[in-house]
């Protein structure tokens, strides 16, 4: 049995002192928050509102296919 402990390289807890940032840890946050505004591509925001429909369709899909039907059928009626 391995009695060696390391002591973690991150903590969420603060011991009871006060819960401080670092200014390394907001460093790193930073360059994290850059490295993900960086990695959105052109079709971001395509994607954002192709997640929005999905979200909004996927739980009433037999409404969604009804809807779509009647709108498709309509729609060659007045043609």
């Amino acid at each position: 049995m391995n009695s060696h402990v390391t002591a973690p390289s991150w903590t969420t807890s603060s011991y009871g002192d006060a819960a401080d940032t670092s200014p390394m840890e907001l460093s790193a946050l930073g360059k994290h928050l850059d490295l993900c505004n960086g990695s959105r591509g052109h079709l971001f925001k395509l994607q954002c509102v192709a997640e929005a429909i999905n979200s909004l369709a996927a739980p009433r899909f037999m409404t969604t296919v009804v809807v779509t039907a009647l709108l498709i059928g309509i729609g060659s009626w007045l043609v």
